[in-house]
């Protein structure tokens, strides 16, 4: 069924909200201060490309250096992409196959507002 729901999802929305992630990965990347960023927006993408099976965990080791990230990151990427997750959530929501997918949609939000401090790790079966 995870199958099923991750090709469907990748269809219908998972490539458009990864391309975001994706862009604002890059754009992270290109100053030096905020590689750190790029790379959670990264980590962030793939799991949007591929959502069911994967949960977000905290990080036990996240301090106060990733708090301070967090507002910059929402402040500059993180409101855009979860404006990006509701919109896709109400697209999907039309149909009641697509109902699992909004839900998922809306489970991303919190990691797209504040990703630092966070993991993606594989669901037990």
């Amino acid at each position: 069924m995870r199958l099923l729901l991750n090709i469907i999802w990748l269809l219908f929305g998972g490539l458009w909200l990864a391309l975001g992630y994706f862009v604002a990965g890059i754009i992270c990347c290109l100053l030096i201060i905020t590689i750190p960023f790029g790379i959670a927006s990264f980590r962030v993408g793939v799991y949007a490309l591929w959502p069911f099976g994967k949960t977000v965990v905290d990080k036990p080791t996240a301090g106060a250096g990733s708090l301070i990230g967090n507002v910059i990151w929402f402040i500059f990427a993180g409101l855009w992409l979860a404006l990006g997750h509701i919109l896709t959530a109400i697209a999907m929501a039309i149909t009641i196959i697509g109902i699992p997918l909004a839900v998922a949609n809306l489970k991303m939000i919190p990691i797209s507002l504040m990703p630092l401090g966070k993991d993606i790790v594989d669901t037990p079966r």
